[in-house]
């Protein structure tokens, strides 16, 4: 929040506290250091401000990329057109008049997280379709053409580089964390990873004393036909989930029943206890 005048900034925040953490700022010049370091959510700014006023500091805070999705609401005494639209070509979002209707402003930012929320939203499944297109792409068409000319021992090197490769890239999107008491959870982290390349898996715990769980699923992650020309990719999955049981340190090892690279209808691993 972005106010000259204290008594604003008194009253605004007494709307807002109860719901959310207000930061304050007096100046433009300290508001935007605060924005670079805060990531601030919503960006309440005053107009009239001296020095810097508000236009300069919104145009400034959507000029930057880290922060131009940051929602900015003009908060001013000015009502007239031209005031209007020099805040919509600095790159305002929304405007409110003075004084400030509470139920208005809640109203208001309310809906602009929301937009803010869709949109990250759908950058993070971008982000998440070219890793998967990314990952696809080296594994289904170089690597296989790479194998074909190396010698057996050899491949194996290559295959396991490969598996490093995949779960490094995807790993960091799954919370390495995460308290796994005993066995359980290592079957739900294993399809996490393999559905981030596309794949559909899902995990079943088994009461039987040797098999802890099965992984099972219809939509491949490197693609039916693709992995059909190319079984070693099947080999890739084993090896992932594999990777994937020995980061979290438990004594198991990855059978595989059935997989659509060797014309099953579905992919079955089991998760068996090391006897």
């Amino acid at each position: 929040m972005v106010d000259d005048e204290i008594m604003n900034i008194e009253l605004l925040t007494a709307y807002l506290e109860e719901k959310y953490t207000v930061i304050t700022a007096t100046n433009g010049k300290k508001a935007l250091d605060i924005v670079s370091e805060e990531k601030p959510d919503v960006v309440l700014l005053d107009v009239m401000m001296p020095e810097m006023n508000g236009y300069q500091v919104c145009e400034n805070v959507k000029m930057d990329s880290k922060t131009q999705f940051t929602p900015v609401i003009m908060v001013t005494a000015l009502s007239g057109r031209d005031d209007w639209i020099a805040g919509i070509e600095a790159g305002a979002d929304e405007f409110l008049t003075k004084p400030v209707n509470k139920m208005e402003l809640l109203t208001r930012i309310n809906s602009l997280l929301k937009l803010k929320n869709m949109h990250y939203d759908l950058l993070a499944e971008r982000d998440k379709l070219d890793l998967q297109n990314k990952i696809r792409s080296v594994l289904t068409q170089i690597i296989p053409i790479l194998l074909k000319t190396l010698p057996p021992e050899q491949k194996s090197v290559i295959i396991h580089q490969m598996i490093d490769m995949v779960v490094e890239a995807i790993m960091e999107n799954v919370d390495s964390e995460k308290d796994i008491m005993g066995y359980e959870g290592i079957g739900d982290v294993c399809c996490q990873i393999i559905n981030q390349l596309g794949a559909d898996f899902k995990s079943e715990m088994l009461s039987d004393e040797h098999t802890i769980f099965t992984i099972q699923g219809n939509v491949c992650p490197w693609g039916k036909e693709e992995a059909q020309l190319n079984p070693i990719l099947c080999t890739l999955s084993r090896g992932i989930f594999s990777r994937i049981v020995d980061i979290y340190g438990q004594d198991m090892e990855v059978d595989v029943l059935e997989t659509m690279g060797n014309g099953d209808e579905q992919c079955v691993f089991q998760l068996n206890k090391i006897d």
